[in-house]
């Protein structure tokens, strides 16, 4: 099957202008005509990654975030984005990423599955044609009304974490959750428009989250890395799912940070 096959068939459910218009999802190098056996799947197409890929004998490499988001006036191997560039081009393996098209039509939903929410809304609507909404993280009750030091250890259970940070009492009552997986500090507005009491996201810097708390809504961050993880396994199993004689390869889960 060739690259362009694989691509076509992503962007009818991914399409490129659901993307957040900052953003650079697509095809990022390699060749349309590639011919794709094997697929390599990770959250960031870092140097470790690009190494695994190679070993794999991967012909196309899968990510969510994109390597390039600015455009480049070069691209050599004394810049760290050009040398993975260079190295993928030089093993000839095509690399495509998406990242906010993914969001709005996955990523939000499947994060609110996982923790059970129940009546859930979108959180913040970024497409609507009038017949189809999508947009970023989803808003829902949860299981049932639990203090957020208790929800936090759910959130950590739900998604394999050993640890999240908590803004706000942790003995208070939470019922309706905000999710949204990656950074959240600049949706606290969109969580609080749609009655939320908690938000359980990642990148809350000391500001944000005392702020969040000041405006009445409680925050667990569970880092960037915490629940966008789980594009890894979906996206692995969409592939297998939809595209027949595909060996698919995954990254390790690991964060790309230790707390000592």
């Amino acid at each position: 099957m060739k690259c362009g096959e694989i691509i076509e068939e992503l962007e009818k459910k991914y399409p490129l202008f659901m993307a957040e218009p900052w953003d650079n999802p697509g095809l990022l190098a390699g060749r349309r005509e590639k011919e794709v056996q094997k697929v390599y799947i990770a959250l960031d197409a870092t140097e470790q990654v690009i190494r695994e890929a190679e070993k794999a004998g991967a012909d196309l490499l899968l990510t969510h975030h994109p390597m390039v988001f600015s455009a480049l006036k070069k691209v050599n191997t004394d810049d760290f984005i050009g040398r993975r560039l260079v190295e993928l081009i030089r093993g000839d393996i095509s690399y495509y990423a998406m990242h906010t098209n993914y969001d709005v039509v996955t990523m939000g939903e499947q994060a609110a599955e996982m923790l059970r929410l129940r009546d859930t809304e979108i959180m913040e609507v970024t497409y609507d044609d009038g017949s189809r909404q999508e947009g970023l993280g989803r808003t829902g009750e949860l299981p049932g009304e639990m203090s957020l030091a208790e929800c936090g250890r759910y959130v950590k259970q739900v998604f394999g974490l050993d640890t999240v940070r908590l803004f706000g009492n942790p003995e208070q009552k939470v019922s309706r959750a905000a999710v949204l997986p990656g950074s959240g500090k600049s949706l606290v507005d969109a969580a609080l428009r749609t009655g939320a009491d908690v938000m359980i996201s990642g990148d809350f810097g000391h500001h944000d989250g005392i702020d969040a708390v000041m405006r009445g809504l409680t925050v667990i961050d569970a880092g960037h890395y915490g629940i966008e993880k789980i594009f890894v396994s979906q996206m692995a199993g969409y592939i297998r799912e939809t595209f027949t004689g595909l060996t698919v390869y995954t990254e390790k889960d690991e964060n790309p940070f230790w707390v000592v």
